[in-house]
């Protein structure tokens, strides 16, 4: 299958293209963006032409793969999944939840298979760590930490992007953060409370539809490295009520997580199914995003 590539920013160059290009199962359709010369330095890596137009690009392949700002994601998307292309998606979805929602819709009413950039979820220890949570750990037992605490945006390429400059860890990390409490505990249900500080920390806690809580603090502004990472599920866990499960690790690399959600976009295409990271998925979690920005103190 051909797989082309919209965008080329900092993620398109260091995850997508490579990923893209060395993958056995997908061959590169190219690469359309804004700015052509930036397109050639993508396509570079990736394989493929630089495209002219979204529709040049669209002619030429059977799934697109965004690597664009949410406001142009959700610009894009209605035309790429009308055109039958299946997609994978970025985070968040889309600027606002209203744009999400729309977006949403139309790819659920186009009948495409999508996947999003949540990269956690195809890394195989992380996997392993959901898959070892026992069933019924979102019960009122449970309570849940998560933390992300690192300098992304006070230099470097992503530190450049201006939805991350002025959304910060929320949109960026966020929703990495709520999908894995999400899987782990179950569906987020409510905000008990959401604070952001200076430098870009936020304070957030959340309600899981089975009665379990979790705590998470978020800072793309903190001069620290390597980034503080973990994820803790404490009580109520386990045959016994007290277990422990922690997650303190982040994928090492981000180019076979993706090309494992390729992996398992070709095999959902291939048979129909949906991905448990759609865009479907995409959407609530940007609507747990919203009550959180609505709910700030």
């Amino acid at each position: 299958m051909r797989i082309g590539l919209l965008g080329a920013g900092p993620w398109a160059r260091q995850v997508h293209a490579p990923a893209i290009a060395a993958h056995p199962r997908w061959s590169a359709a190219g690469v359309w963006a804004r700015r052509p010369e930036a397109a050639a330095g993508i396509a570079a890596v990736s394989g493929g032409p630089v495209h002219a137009s979204v529709e040049d690009l669209l002619d030429a392949c059977d799934a697109v793969a965004f690597a664009v700002p949410p406001a142009v994601q959700a610009e894009l998307l209605e035309r790429v999944v009308a055109a039958g292309k299946h997609v994978v998606l970025e985070k968040p979805l889309a600027a606002d939840l209203t744009a999400a929602e729309r977006a949403a819709a139309a790819v659920a009413a186009s009948g495409v298979r999508s996947a999003t950039m949540l990269t956690l979820r195809f890394d195989p220890a992380i996997r392993a760590w959901l898959d070892a949570v026992p069933a019924g750990a979102g019960g009122p037992g449970t309570t849940a930490t998560a933390r992300w605490l690192s300098g992304a945006l006070l230099g470097g390429p992503f530190a450049a992007s201006s939805w991350r400059a002025e959304h910060g860890a929320l949109l960026d990390v966020g929703p990495h953060v709520v999908d894995l409490l999400d899987a782990a505990l179950g569906p987020v249900v409510d905000v008990d409370h959401a604070h952001r500080d200076e430098p870009d920390l936020w304070r957030i806690g959340l309600v899981h539809d089975g009665g379990a809580r979790s705590s998470v603090v978020l800072s793309l502004r903190v001069p620290v490295d390597p980034t503080e990472f973990e994820v803790a599920l404490v009580g109520g866990l386990g045959e016994d009520g007290r277990g422990r499960y922690v997650l303190d690790r982040r994928p090492a690399d981000a180019v076979a997580c993706f090309g494992a959600l390729l992996d398992d976009l070709a095999d959902a295409i291939a048979s129909g199914a949906d991905l448990p990271v759609d865009a479907a998925r995409a959407l609530h979690l940007q609507r747990v995003i919203d009550r959180i920005v609505r709910g700030v103190g």
